[in-house]
């Protein structure tokens, strides 16, 4: 995948990542079969302290290895057997030409990363 946010000037990094924020996502998420879920809890990650959000549809490069995130516990589908009472361990990449305090790519390995981003304003919960 290639990277085709601008390096270097952090405005217009924040502009594409709004402007791709609000596409339908395609390769990171699953089909809920016609059910709404209550919440998008699950297309969370966390990763030291901050709180990451999916963004779909945008070539990236996968960096180095970061550490471990976490899918915080959540119990957004109605009538599973799954209570979300656990968090869920990931893998933190570097997305080449990005600081890691915007976005960070996560998934079990390079090849199966899906790009997560930093609240847009400060104080916004996802």
């Amino acid at each position: 995948m290639r990277v085709v946010l601008p390096v270097g000037r952090s405005g217009s990094v924040w502009t594409l990542l709004a402007a791709v924020t609000v596409t339908a996502s395609v390769a990171c998420t699953s089909s809920s079969g016609g059910v709404e879920s209550a919440s998008s809890c699950a297309f969370l990650v966390d990763y030291e302290t901050r709180r990451y959000s999916e963004v779909a549809n945008v070539d990236f490069t996968v960096g180095e290895k970061l550490g471990t995130a976490t899918h915080p516990p959540c119990d957004d589908t109605p009538n599973n057997d799954d209570d979300g009472s656990t968090a869920t361990p990931t893998t933190a990449y570097e997305v080449e030409g990005l600081d890691p305090g915007v976005a960070i790519a996560v998934g079990g390995t390079p090849q199966r990363c899906c790009l997560r981003r930093r609240p847009l304003r400060p104080g916004a919960s996802a």
